[in-house]
């Protein structure tokens, strides 16, 4: 090899010149943290008022629709599911996308299922699910009502986060998913609390109010007069409900739901059959925060703690010895322990705008159905829009045979 004439030495490289920017500081929050808060407002954390869904949930069902994994197919894996959805639509960790499928189908935290599960997908005890390789799942019957018709053309599509694919901004929901699911999500600088409902009684008042739109919210109440959460639970100031569904906000006090049995040896059990929904997922803490109460003697009363849950249903058992006041002890839990919790409600979506981005705004329980009810207008116009093109197309084919059956001789000829 021949010998450099400067004698092998590499070029020597000039240092970079290190620059001090000088911004104001309300230029750099413009340029950089608004665009993210808007980011995270409209993409990620809060749900559209059409279709109830937050961009993760909605990538997931559109995911399990075009593998084919309906309800009257076999169920297939986890998996294979999340990584379709992170090549195709969601570009964040598979934990992200594996947990969101996996609270769809947990039949203590949604009141519809939106996932059909099979296998480990946790449990109300805390647990937590199965790894994806070992799960498997499909549309649940509900899932399949937020993509009905999707084919049709009735929502409008975008590019995906590398314009390689095509993925719709909302699904063509003919389910009051919002309503009757519920949902929770942090964003920047404000939060969405929506409790799940009774999916009879919002279908009702849905029906309420398409055939009365001038019905009032005291007349929706009516239809639905509280939330109703999977995992049971009294709210204890249902009174406040009416201000609740009017303002959009506000707390509801939930209560576990007791009997009074008698055990052995003369003394009394406390029952505990349902549990307020701001646990669900902790059970086990609930049963474990009320043994350490007995244990450190802050109630005396209390005998023994057991949780005798089964498939059947909750059941957690107080045992409290004899001769004691068993109303005072069930006081003294409620302040103690989360027996009695609050649940803060802030019916807060994206709304649908011209331009297509979505505003978030706080509904109210009528503007929440009013929003919906327009969605299916919307829905229903654009499919018989769609079969309408589709039979001008059919009827350009049909007059072309028609003139053709006229001169049919010359055509043979």
């Amino acid at each position: 090899m021949a010998r450099r004439k400067d004698g092998g030495q590499p070029p020597k490289e000039t240092a970079p010149r290190h620059e001090i920017i000088q911004k104001p500081m309300d230029e750099v929050m413009h340029i950089s943290m608004i665009p993210y808060a808007e980011h995270v407002i409209l993409e990620r954390a809060l749900p559209r008022v059409e279709d109830g869904l937050k961009p993760v949930q909605r990538r997931i069902l559109f995911t399990l629709s075009e593998l084919g994994v309906t309800p009257d197919k076999p169920h297939k894996k986890c998996a294979r599911i999340v990584g379709d959805c992170l090549g195709k639509y969601h570009p964040h960790g598979d934990s992200s996308v594996y947990d969101a499928m996996v609270r769809m189908a947990q039949p203590y935290s949604m009141r519809a299922l939106l996932v059909d599960g099979h296998g480990n997908f946790g449990s109300i005890d805390g647990d937590g699910a199965a790894a994806m390789r070992y799960t498997e799942a499909r549309l649940s019957k509900p899932g399949m009502m937020l993509l009905d018709n999707l084919d049709k053309g009735l929502v409008d599509f975008l590019p995906n986060f590398d314009d390689s694919e095509k993925e719709p901004a909302v699904l063509p929901a003919t389910l009051p998913n919002l309503l009757i699911n519920g949902t929770t999500g942090i964003a920047v600088g404000m939060a969405t609390n929506i409790p799940p409902h009774n999916p009879t009684e919002v279908i009702d008042a849905v029906i309420a109010y398409m055939d009365r739109p001038g019905i009032s919210i005291d007349k929706l109440m009516d239809y639905i007069p509280a939330p109703d959460f999977p995992t049971g639970g009294i709210i204890i100031n249902a009174s406040d409900m009416r201000d609740i569904y009017e303002k959009g906000e506000g707390k509801i006090r939930l209560r576990a739901r007791t009997e009074i049995e008698k055990g052995d040896a003369g003394r009394t059990n406390i029952v505990i059959t349902e549990i307020p929904y701001t646990i669900s997922g902790n059970k086990l803490k609930l049963v474990e925060s009320l043994a350490a109460l007995a244990k450190d003697k802050v109630f005396d009363e209390i005998y023994d703690v057991r949780d005798e849950s089964s498939k059947e249903g909750i059941r957690i058992v107080v045992e409290v010895k004899k001769g004691r006041d068993i109303d005072n002890l069930l006081n003294g839990l409620y302040k103690k322990s989360q027996m009695e919790d609050t649940y803060g409600v802030n019916l807060l979506a994206i709304r649908p705008t011209e331009n297509g981005t979505g505003q978030p705004k706080v509904f109210n329980l009528k503007s929440l159905i009013e929003e919906f009810v327009l969605f299916q207008e919307d829905l229903y116009t654009r499919e018989y829009q769609f079969l309408l093109e589709k039979a001008k197309k059919r009827l350009e084919i049909v007059e072309g045979l028609m003139k053709a059956t006229d001169v049919i001789d010359l055509i043979i000829e």
